[in-house]
C-alpha cells in the first residue's frame, strides 16, 4: 500500500473511531490531525471537508463493518440460531463501555440522517443492504419457516430490535436492558420455525 493511501486509510480509522466516541457534530478535525500527526493540507488533500470524510468513514469504514458482522449469522444451514448465537454472543461480549458508546452506525444514524441528506441516502442504501442480506437468507430456508412470512419485514423487523435494544441500553447505561431485549428478540426468531 502507498503512503498516500496508507494515510488516508490512517485518517479514515482515526475519524471513524472519534465519531464513535463523540458523534459526529462533535468531532474535532483538529484531535483528528493530531491523532493522525498530519498536517490539516494532508487532510484536505485526502477530503474536500468535514462532510466529505464523514460520508466516506460510512461508506469505507461502518457499512463494511457493521454488514461483515451481520455475514456470517445469516449465511449458515441455519440462519435463526445463528442469528440467536450471533445477539447472544454479543450480549457476552460487549463491555459496558462499548454499550454505553453504542452502536457506531446505529449512532451516526440517528444523528445525522434528519439533517443531512447526503448521510440520509447513505443510511437508507446501508439498510437496503442488510435488509436483504438478513431476508435473502431466510427465503433460502424458507420450508423451515412458518408459512406466509414477509421476509423484508421479518428482515426490518430483526435489525430495528436490535438497533432499539443498543439505542435503550445506551441511553439508560443498562447492559442488561441490551442482553434482555435482544433475548426477547431471540425469542420471536426462533418462533420463525415450524
Amino acid at each position: 500500500m502507498r503512503d498516500a493511501e496508507q494515510t488516508r486509510q490512517k485518517i479514515l480509522e482515526v475519524s471513524a473511531d472519534e465519531i464513535h466516541h463523540n458523534g459526529f457534530t462533535a468531532t474535532s478535525l483538529s484531535i483528528i490531525l493530531k491523532r493522525c500527526n498530519i498536517s490539516k493540507g494532508c487532510l484536505y488533500h485526502h477530503f474536500e471537508n468535514k462532510m466529505e470524510l464523514g460520508y466516506a468513514v460510512f461508506e469505507e469504514i461502518y457499512t463494511p463493518m457493521f454488514l461483515s458482522m451481520w455475514a456470517p449469522a445469516v449465511e449458515t444451514d441455519d440462519p435463526i440460531e445463528s442469528l440467536c448465537d450471533f445477539f447472544e454472543n454479543m450480549s457476552k461480549e460487549m463491555s459496558c463501555d462499548e454499550v454505553i458508546c453504542g452502536c457506531p452506525l446505529n449512532n451516526l444514524c440517528q444523528e445525522m440522517s434528519g439533517i443531512d441528506e447526503g448521510f440520509r441516502l447513505r443510511i437508507l442504501n446501508m439498510q437496503q443492504q442488510l435488509n436483504h442480506l438478513i431476508a435473502v437468507n431466510l427465503q433460502r430456508v424458507a420450508n423451515q419457516l412458518r408459512d406466509n412470512l414477509d421476509f423484508n419485514q421479518v428482515a426490518y423487523f430483526i435489525v430495528s430490535c436490535f438497533h432499539g435494544s443498543s439505542s435503550l441500553s445506551k441511553s439508560a447505561k443498562n447492559k442488561e436492558l441490551f442482553s434482555k431485549v435482544n433475548a426477547e428478540l431471540c425469542n420471536y426468531i426462533r418462533q420463525l420455525k415450524k
